[in-house]
């Protein structure tokens, strides 16, 4: 079993940065995927960044050149770092570990733009 843990959401402003970051703990495999996904109220969770089979990591559209997904994988912590943040981005954000057939979410951490 794994669990995540999401922290580092919170209020900024528009054009503002966060950081989250996604804690793992329990039985980690030496290979996994990570991805970040957020949900917004009425719309279904997207994914906004996902790391591969092969190691490249996919970024939605509307967040290329702002916002990247790094791992530290001696601390078994990923990452989502979020710069220019818009309004558009205030959601919930979750990380999503797959490990062989499993697959772990985290509780999730609000992320709010705002002025």
């Amino acid at each position: 079993q794994v669990q995540l843990v999401e922290s580092g959401g919170g209020l900024v402003e528009p054009g503002g940065s966060l950081t989250l970051s996604c804690v793992a703990s329990g039985t980690i495999a030496a290979i996994n995927r990570m991805a970040w996904y957020r949900q917004t109220p009425g719309r279904q969770r997207e994914w906004v960044a996902i790391q591969t089979g092969g190691g490249p990591i996919n970024y939605i559209d509307s967040v290329k050149g702002r916002f990247t997904l790094s791992r530290d994988n001696a601390k078994s912590t990923g990452y989502l770092q979020m710069n220019s943040l818009k309004p558009e981005d205030t959601g919930v954000y979750y990380c999503r570990l797959i490990q062989g057939d499993n697959v772990y979410w985290g509780q999730g951490t609000q992320v709010t733009v705002s002025s």
